[in-house]
């Protein structure tokens, strides 16, 4: 059966939208993957058995509520201000109550290493501006690690945010890994859109769409001229071989450029 890589899930009356799952058509990601939107008042509750979980923020105002403590979060929305982002090890209940409209993602896979709790905050996963002057310049973007194997060891997931300049292209050079990558879309305005690439496959990205990228595929993307483009990336590390940083490999036909005057 042809696998699935692009998706364009929808909220349901609950408020749930849901990416990826260990059963859906995307269960090559290994991850469970849903966002959420929250009314003013609201609470959820999430608790994993056997799965590691990560709460990120996307805008709005919530208080994290886990293992005792309780803090605050605000952000205005993800072109705005950086992430917040709990991370807890399997059994641990997280509780997650709206203090206005909000959106939250929720990024779980399995993993039964007991690890303490930690609340990323903006100060944690500095925005950070990659490719700048390369390429013509049109591949400047903005980037954040909120967790990775460096960060995190004891986890078996990475998250990490992107923001594209207007009309820029982000994941390049065009580059692959063996682990699985997913990018959920989002737009500073409703009829932003751009181009996301997984091997020779090409869809058109939207708010709240998403790529499933399997491992081995190249995937650069890029924003249409005029409109911010944000990009949640995360990948499920592998048995015995996670994702780093020297894992991601660039495809020899494109070395030419790092090189190239424009």
């Amino acid at each position: 059966m042809e696998k699935k890589l692009f998706g364009y899930p929808h909220f349901d009356e609950n408020g749930e939208e849901i990416l990826t799952t260990y059963d859906n058509e995307y269960r090559d990601m290994m991850m469970d993957v849903r966002v959420y939107r929250m009314k003013k008042g609201e609470t959820r509750t999430f608790l994993r058995d056997a799965e590691e979980t990560a709460v990120l923020l996307l805008s709005g105002d919530v208080v994290y509520t886990w293992n005792g403590n309780e803090e605050k979060a605000h952000r205005t929305d993800v072109f705005t201000d950086g992430p917040y982002a709990l991370h807890v090890c399997a059994g641990t209940k997280v509780t997650v109550t709206a203090e206005s409209d909000t959106e939250i993602l929720v990024q779980c896979t399995k993993n039964e290493t007991v690890f303490d709790a930690k609340l990323y905050r903006p100060e944690d996963a500095p925005w950070g501006y990659s490719c700048v002057g390369k390429f013509g310049n049109v591949a400047k973007r903005r980037v954040n690690t909120i967790f990775d194997k460096d960060i995190a060891p004891w986890s078996n997931m990475v998250l990490g945010e992107v923001l594209n300049d207007r009309g820029n292209w982000s994941g390049f050079l065009p580059h692959r890994h063996p682990q699985p990558e997913l990018y959920y879309f989002k737009f500073d305005r409703p009829e932003g859109f751009g181009a996301s690439f997984v091997g020779d496959d090409v869809f058109k990205s939207v708010d709240n769409s998403f790529s499933a990228i399997p491992g081995g595929r190249l995937h650069p993307q890029s924003a249409a001229p005029g409109f911010q483009m944000y990009t949640c990336w995360m990948i499920r590390h592998l048995d015995g071989n996670p994702w780093l940083q020297s894992t991601r490999n660039e495809d020899e036909a494109y070395l030419w450029l790092h090189d190239a005057k424009f």
